[in-house]
């Protein structure tokens, strides 16, 4: 056997070792990422539920502010009402009953003074 036979012979048996090896690494491969499509399918079986249930949450959360939103909005609405209202009830009260309490004073005082005469 001549060295270029010896050659080609090293060559073809490195060749067939290299395409066992890179089909090994195909298939490898192939099996992996089958593992990993499956993976990926149980994780979105799984988390679609969960988004559907969070995104219903946070529908009712919203609801919920848009109703306290009205809540506050009359609770304002009442505040500026009993505001206006008891400034009205002071400004027409409070001098009628400041000059009755001095009228009561006064005629208490005179009163008392008339039983010291007498």
């Amino acid at each position: 056997m001549s060295v270029v036979e010896l050659a080609a012979v090293v060559v073809a048996v490195t060749s067939v070792v290299a395409v066992v090896a890179l089909t090994m690494g195909v298939v490898s491969l192939r099996r992996t990422l089958g593992v990993l499509r499956h993976g990926i399918e149980e994780l979105r079986a799984e988390t679609v539920p969960v988004v559907a249930d969070l995104q219903a949450s946070v529908d009712h959360v919203n609801r919920q502010l848009e109703r306290m939103d009205d809540t506050v909005a009359s609770l304002r609405s009442v505040s500026g009402t009993v505001d206006a209202a008891s400034r009205l009830a002071y400004a027409t009260l409070a001098n009628p009953v400041i000059k009755a309490l001095a009228l009561g004073a006064g005629t208490a005082k005179a009163a008392h003074s008339l039983r010291r005469r007498g």
